[in-house]
């Protein structure tokens, strides 16, 4: 361990001038008109560091200096002269933050700081769930760190190397973690576990410094000093003012209204000068009777008590569900088709192939589960409602894949049935089923409910809602709202009675024109009347 750490400070002795000298050559590696010349410097840079100039920008900087584990990529700090580019930047979003560091001071061994990945597409920040191991414990790859709660999901996070967990710096339940920021330190010898009992990250120094910079505070104070003579005209102000809000009024007046309690100022003198005298007092007590009796119950008003609230803290899934829909709805033109469906058909398919599941041990088919099947067989049909929306161009997905909306105690989850064109209706409800299970245990992953084209939210099966207009899941171009069946009477020769279920289409009209929405439910109506179609 100690020849590694002489052979790395020996490494780093030229690193401050190689900044000085080729400090140029750096910054053109990651423009695009430049990358042919910096290939020259190739041998220069492998000869005096062993590594390429391009591990170089990723290892040394202004404030610290870091040190690759193994293969894995790290992001550390650059000055800000280096760290304008933007493919630079993007080079750094997109690794892990997992650095193993040697502090410029000895007392510290090689460590490295464990950062909050990625877990989703949508992810900017986390929580810390749950940490299954501790301080002390010995960590391998593979092995479960800690469970996060992500923008979607409750994710488990793996370790990628083999230590001990020197310091968990982010305790379970903390809240608001950003993607990248240090949750935890690994060392590779126990006996270094215990030099990081009081360790902070080094990132976290390094927003202070840029904060104690703007100093412009004295001509900021002269600044102020001038308004001081304004305190003078305000003083200059109540000594007139007197004189002007002084009411003139007879003694019987007086007592008149001081009796019957009437404010002076509410009453217009017709004496002398403005001066009030009792015929005054008598007309207002005629007049406005209603008024002085309107007054006392706004004393009354405020006396009522405060309102008993209980104030419950918003959940991760929770904001992220109001940021998206709020987004849908200030971002995407929504426009809403609906059509009746007769469901008798259907219903009589659904008793007998659960005669025939029942006969054969297996699971009852649901009417969402039918609804699934035919809402995917429309969009095979209708392929421009299989899309999305972006700023250069439509994206017309080839897969099938169906959202299905699940409510839990934590919030709304959407898991995803991959491919439902494709399977057939035992399959279908097997999925929901497992899925909607995994949704309410808060266990869900990322390849369960990423990657749909589709959503499907059904109020009235469960809750009996005969009819409701769903907010698109972006960035998906449309959302099926599904509501109650009920029995209606269908005029003709003869009277007759039928089921009907009402079902709204939601659909983003940058993607998808009224015609072709209505060309979709058109085919959707047709699967669910004519079910035996769904089989072929």
């Amino acid at each position: 361990m100690a020849s590694r750490i002489i052979n790395h400070s020996k490494k780093l002795k030229h690193v401050s001038a190689l900044l000085r000298r080729d400090h140029a050559v750096a910054v053109r590696c990651f423009s695009n008109s430049s990358q042919p010349s910096l290939i020259g410097k190739e041998d220069i840079f492998k000869a005096r560091l062993n590594y390429s100039s391009v591990e170089r920008i990723s290892k040394c900087g202004t404030g610290n200096v870091t040190m690759l584990s193994g293969i894995s990529t790290t992001s550390t700090k650059l000055s800000s002269t280096m760290a304008g580019p933007k493919l630079f930047n993007e080079f750094l979003s997109s690794q892990m933050r997992s650095v193993r560091g040697f502090s410029s001071s000895s007392d510290l061994p090689p460590h490295q700081e464990i950062g909050m990945p990625s877990l989703s597409p949508t992810m900017t920040e986390a929580c810390a769930s749950e940490w299954l191991k501790k301080e002390g414990d010995k960590v391998a790859p593979g092995e479960v760190l800690c469970e996060v709660e992500t923008d979607k999901a409750t994710v488990e996070m793996e370790c990628m190397e083999e230590g001990f967990l020197a310091k968990i710096v982010k305790e379970e339940g903390a809240k608001e973690i950003q993607v990248g920021e240090v949750i935890a330190i690994t060392v590779e010898d126990e006996e270094d576990i215990q030099k990081f009992k009081d360790y902070t990250p080094s990132s976290g120094t390094g927003p202070a410094a840029p904060e104690a910079k703007p100093a412009p505070s004295p001509p900021k104070e002269e600044k102020v000093e001038k308004p001081a003579s304004a305190p003078e005209a305000k003083i200059s102000k109540p000594s007139s003012a007197p004189s002007e809000d002084r009411i003139f009024a007879s003694p019987l007046a007086r007592k008149l209204a001081e009796d019957n309690n009437v404010p002076l100022s509410s009453i217009k003198g017709t004496g002398p000068e403005g001066r009030i005298v009792k015929a005054d007092v008598e007309d207002f007590l005629a007049s406005g009777s209603k008024e002085t009796t309107a007054k006392p119950s706004k004393q009354v008003d405020s006396k009522v008590p405060a309102l008993d609230y209980v104030d419950i803290p918003h959940s991760q899934i929770r904001k992220v569900t109001a940021s998206r829909l709020a987004f849908s709805k200030q971002t995407i033109p929504h426009y809403y088709l609906t059509v009746d469906t007769c469901v008798d058909k259907m219903m009589g398919l659904r008793s007998q192939l659960n005669s025939f599941q029942e006969a054969s041990g297996g699971k009852r088919i649901s009417v969402n589960d039918l609804v699934i099947k035919a809402a995917a067989l429309a969009l095979r049909k209708v392929p421009q409602c299989n899309s999305s929306w972006t700023d250069e161009y439509i994206r017309q997905f080839k897969n099938v894949n169906i959202n299905v909306a699940v409510q839990t105690e934590n919030g709304l989850y959407v898991p995803v049935v991959k491919d439902a064109d494709k399977k057939g209706l035992s399959t279908i409800g097997e999925e929901v089923r497992f899925l909607a299970q995994k949704a309410k245990e808060n266990s869900l992953k990322p390849e369960d409910y990423e990657g749909g084209t589709f959503t499907v939210s059904n109020l009235g099966g469960p809750f009996g809602i005969k009819q409701f207009c769903a907010v698109i899941n972006p960035p998906q171009a449309a959302i099926l709202a599904i509501g109650s069946a009920e029995k209606r009477v269908v005029p003709g020769d003869q009277y007759n009675v039928a089921s009907y279920m009402s079902v709204t289409l939601s659909c983003d009209h940058r993607v998808i024109d009224g015609a072709i929405g209505a060309e979709w439910l058109k085919a959707f109506k047709g699967y669910i009347e004519t079910p035996e179609s769904m089989l072929l």
